[in-house]
């Protein structure tokens, strides 16, 4: 009986666990369908900071204003919300940046989200941007 009792205490623990390793999910509905991302829970700031702008519909209308084909597609600029056709963008942000985040194993392949960021020349501390993000479109690896 305890053996019994003891195993299903595991079994609760580790479904609890597994729970908490559950990547979320989020949901980017554009003209042109819907893109369904997952955000590493490995890169902790960055996913609550995603999800906090998300609730508060900061990325609701905004453009993906940055395209460069078979590499990656760039969205979360602030300014790109009702912009002119043709206007600058990729500069804006809620006004602050996330500290770096670099995983060994995490890297770049197709449908990888990431946050965008200054070069490193003008950015030696490698934050991300507040808002911006981009999705790789490369190949499959």
């Amino acid at each position: 009986r305890k053996l019994t009792v003891l195993i299903l205490l595991l079994a609760g623990l580790i479904l609890q666990l597994n729970a908490q390793d559950a990547r979320k999910k989020v949901k980017i509905t554009t003209q042109f369908g819907d893109i369904v991302i997952e955000l590493y829970n490995e890169t902790p700031q960055h996913r609550d900071n995603f999800i906090k702008l998300a609730k508060e519909d900061f990325y609701d209308g905004l453009l993906f204003h940055r395209v460069i084909n078979e590499f990656m597609i760039q969205g979360g600029d602030p300014d790109s919300k009702n912009a002119e056709p043709g206007a600058r963008l990729g500069n804006g942000g809620p006004g602050y940046q996330i500290p770096a985040e670099f995983v060994d194993g995490l890297f770049h392949k197709k449908g990888a989200l990431a946050a965008a960021r200054e070069p490193d020349r003008v950015n030696p501390e490698r934050k991300s941007s507040g808002s911006q993000f981009y999705i790789v479109q490369g190949k499959v690896w």
